[in-house]
């Protein structure tokens, strides 16, 4: 059996606030790089408690433009995930759109 690993790795300063986060995972096709980001998004279903477990973190250096870009890329990934793992379209379709009025929320907060 294959296994593959992704690591995650936190810089933080004094009142925990991450500075930095870094990744690295064995099927990366770069090879064993660490790569910088400036966001995570991790959720984890947990099968006993019926809940999911979330991790987010982002960094001091992260625009706020861009954490909300972030958070409306997360959600269109669910909306395929949910239609890949469930074949419910209803679902995907509402969470793409409520997509498209975020991307036109953040177009006119651009304009302003």
């Amino acid at each position: 059996m294959k296994k593959s690993k992704i690591n995650l790795e936190i810089d933080l300063d004094k009142q925990n606030i991450p500075e930095k986060i870094t990744w690295t995972a064995t099927d990366n096709p770069d090879g064993d790089v660490a790569k910088e980001t400036n966001a995570i998004s991790l959720s984890m279903w947990d099968h006993s408690q019926r809940n999911t477990l979330r991790i987010d973190l982002w960094t001091k250096e992260m625009p706020v433009d861009e954490m909300k870009r972030f958070y409306i890329d997360c959600l269109g990934g669910l909306a395929q995930s949910i239609l890949n793992a469930t074949g419910d379209e209803y679902m995907s379709n509402e969470m793409n759109a409520l997509c498209d009025r975020f991307v036109e929320h953040l177009k006119k907060e651009m304009e302003n």
